[in-house]
């Protein structure tokens, strides 16, 4: 990977100028094609569902900035939750949030830019987008649109899922999009309890497949700049419902530029790989 360059101020502001402005002309075309309904009644068969905590303890992150972001997602949630995607339309997670800011309530939360934690009106949403993601990966919707963090910049702790199997945000051009290609409408539930951000994939027929996300190809490599960076492959293997494989599919190669050192010293003075704090995770 190449070493990161840091934009100026004013490149960095015409840049987000620039992507503001793509992607409003994006909606404005689009409008029509855009799920925008939402139904208080949960269509009668489960696709899938995940949850995730909503604290967690983090190196030099004050404990505030996620108590903030729960209610930055009691806020999105109610953009979103109950909303029924048709056969041929798209969900777009900023089209329906829309930007966050303080006069709707939203507070400081933690946020991430090029490679350093910050905070942020509205932050900590990408846990929203997070779930979401990996819940599509589960079902026979299509993503077309989503991004990650370019930079991995905490250490693995009890991760449950593959690396860079979620998906940032950032209002409105880092959006999350997933059409429904299939013949049969899909309601998107997302609900933030006491504990855990919960959410589930609803229809009205029962699932035909079931899915698992593995990991292949994973590698942390040092780079000719000093640096080091992380890259994987996520595949998604499909089986019928009575556990008999189907295929393998591609779903994103990923890379990062990490922000800790992934090698430990040994006793002989050279670099070894932390494989048990970094490399594995547990499906």
């Amino acid at each position: 990977m190449k070493k990161p360059i840091k934009r100026s101020k004013i490149r960095a502001a015409c840049g987000m100028l620039y992507y503001k402005t793509k992607r409003k002309l994006l909606w404005l075309r689009m409008r029509k094609r855009f799920a925008t309904e939402r139904s208080t009644e949960p269509l009668p068969e489960l696709q899938f569902t995940h949850k995730t905590p909503l604290l967690r303890k983090l190196k030099d992150v004050d404990m505030y900035l996620q108590y903030n972001k729960i209610t930055n997602l009691k806020l999105a949630a109610a953009k979103i939750n109950g909303v029924v995607v048709k056969p041929g339309q798209t969900f777009s997670f900023w089209y329906l949030v829309g930007k966050t800011s303080a006069k709707k309530g939203y507070k400081e939360g933690l946020v991430l830019s090029n490679g350093t934690v910050g905070k942020g009106i509205g932050g900590g949403l990408c846990q929203m987008t997070n779930l979401i993601y990996w819940m599509t990966l589960h079902t026979p919707l299509t993503v077309t649109e989503r991004y990650r963090h370019g930079y991995d910049v905490f250490p693995d702790s009890n991760r449950t899922q593959p690396f860079a199997s979620g998906a940032t945000c950032y209002y409105p051009h880092l959006d999350l999009m997933i059409r429904n290609d299939t013949d049969i409408p899909f309601q998107l539930l997302v609900n933030v309890g006491e504990e855990y951000l919960t959410g589930e994939w609803r229809s009205v027929e029962p699932p035909l497949f079931k899915y698992e996300i593995v990991e292949n190809n994973h590698e942390m490599r040092q780079e000719f700049w000093g640096g080091y960076s992380r890259h994987n492959e996520l595949y998604r293997e499909v089986y019928t419902r009575d556990g008999e494989f189907v295929r393998e599919e591609f779903v994103v190669a990923n890379s990062a530029i990490m922000m800790y050192r992934p090698f430990l010293t040994g006793p002989d003075g050279k670099g070894t790989c932390d494989e048990d704090d970094h490399s594995r995770y547990d499906r």
